[in-house]
C-alpha cells in the first residue's frame, strides 16, 4: 500500500523518519492503519468470513464465543493504541505550534527593526529637507 504524504512530515519543525523513536513510529503506523476506511472494511470482511465459515458447525459455532473474546481483546487494546496515537498527534501539533510561535517572534522583531529604520529614514529626510530649505532661504537673502 502506498504511503500518503502528509504535509507535516516534510515540515522542518516536525521530527519524522529516523528522528522518531520506535514507539512514535509505531504510533504513526497504527494511527494511520486503525484510523482508516481500509481497516473498517477489512474488519467487516473478517467478521463476515468468520460468521459464514463457522455458522452452527464450525470450530467456533454460534454464538461465536471465540470471536467475542477476540473482539473484546481488540477493543481493549484498540482503546490504548488510539490514545497513544492521539498523544502522538498532540505532539505533532505542539511541535508545529512551537515553530509557528518562533517564526512569529522573528517576524515581530523584523517588523520592529523595519519600523525603527523607517523612522530613522524619515528623520534623515527631514534633516536633508531642512538643510536644503535653509540653503535656499540663505541664497534668496543674498540675492
Amino acid at each position: 500500500m502506498a504511503r500518503k504524504n502528509k504535509k507535516w512530515e516534510a515540515h522542518p519543525a516536525v521530527r519524522s523518519g529516523y528522528d522518531l523513536s520506535l514507539g512514535e513510529r509505531a504510533a504513526d503506523i497504527l494511527r494511520n492503519g486503525m484510523g482508516s476506511w481500509a481497516f473498517v472494511f477489512s474488519a467487516l470482511a473478517f467478521l463476515a468470513a468468520w460468521t459464514a465459515g463457522n455458522g452452527d458447525t464450525g470450530f467456533d459455532p454460534f454464538p461465536f464465543i471465540l470471536l467475542n473474546l477476540l473482539l473484546s481483546c481488540l477493543a481493549a487494546l484498540q482503546g490504548a493504541i488510539l490514545l497513544i496515537a492521539a498523544k502522538r498527534s498532540d505532539q505533532i501539533s505542539s511541535e508545529l505550534a512551537q515553530h509557528t510561535y518562533e517564526i512569529d517572534q522573528e517576524n515581530l522583531d523584523l517588523t520592529k527593526q523595519v519600523a525603527e529604520l523607517a523612522t530613522h529614514i524619515e528623520e534623515l529626510i527631514k534633516t536633508i529637507h531642512d538643510s536644503i530649505t535653509a540653503d535656499a532661504v540663505a541664497k534668496n537673502k543674498i540675492n
